[in-house]
């Protein structure tokens, strides 16, 4: 089996007795054009080790199996392990293994890198899946993951943009991120109330701002986007106590301005301003 149409993809649920799960997120992709195309923006080939988060049935697997690349799929859904085991049996170059992408130890799974992560991510999990990801394995230097077009659009946000927010900055923090195409809804089974997005990240190779803790700029990055309705002098106000005032005009910030105004560079300089 090379690819996975909507009728292989119904009868492998009938034939286990599968029923999506609404609380892991399950739609499973049911398009071997998307698959492909997934797999040829991704642009991974012989040589290349691929992980992939929440392979379902497999419909992607085989297509990034298909060009060549070693692919460590992890799933955590332990009813699919044998389904995509059964799957995959003609791709040796696919290891299969349960896990809980929040929980892997992927410095020791992984090794040392390069790899890249190629995903449709579950909904409900995309953004700290992402964000781990980015956070805490530096062997993952390329992902492109399919997601909701709201938290896509949301993770590739330019800082200082109306449509970022506090994931927004922790990207722009370690990637470079951009949205590379959409995936309509029909292409899954069950067929989700939302459109997807393809959202392609380069891991920098250094990180875009020098600041002493990166985890003390997104705490007041979090707070500050916390109540973004608010002016910043009252949002980091829990961040910052009475300091707030001194703090934002020591970084060059207007006290009036709100979370969504500030772009890396600017919160680079409150963390520094707010750590002295």
């Amino acid at each position: 089996m090379t690819v996975l149409s909507t009728t292989d993809v119904r009868a492998l649920l009938t034939e286990h007795g599968l029923r999506p799960s609404r609380a892991l997120g399950q739609n499973f992709l049911a398009d071997p054009n998307t698959a492909t195309r997934i797999a040829r923006l991704a642009g991974v080939g012989h040589g290349d080790r691929v992980l992939e988060i929440g392979p379902g049935l497999g419909s992607l697997t085989l297509a990034l199996a298909a060009t060549g690349a070693s692919v460590l799929a992890i799933e955590l859904d332990r009813r699919l392990v044998a389904v995509l085991e059964s799957v995959l049996a003609a791709s040796p170059e696919v290891i299969v293994e349960q896990g809980d992408a929040l929980n892997v130890d992927f410095a020791r799974r992984l090794g040392d890198g390069p790899w890249s992560c190629v995903s449709n991510l579950p909904y409900n999990v995309a953004t700290p899946v992402v964000v781990r990801l980015l956070d805490d394995v530096p062997q993952v230097t390329t992902l492109l993951v399919m997601v909701q077009r709201e938290v896509g659009e949301r993770l590739a946000a330019v800082p200082g943009s109306r449509v970022a927010g506090a994931v927004s900055i922790r990207v722009a923090y370690h990637a470079v991120a951009r949205v590379v195409g959409s995936v309509p809804a029909a292409v899954f089974i069950p067929r989700p109330k939302v459109e997807s997005v393809l959202v392609r990240l380069d891991r920098r190779p250094v990180p875009a701002v020098d600041v002493p803790s990166p985890d003390f700029m997104f705490e007041l990055v979090r707070t500050g986007f916390a109540q973004r309705r608010k002016m910043l002098r009252r949002a980091l106000r829990p961040a910052l106590g009475s300091r707030v005032v001194e703090v934002l005009a020591a970084a060059g910030i207007d006290p009036h301005a709100r979370a969504e105004s500030l772009d890396l560079e600017a919160w680079a300089a409150l963390s520094k301003e707010a750590a002295t």
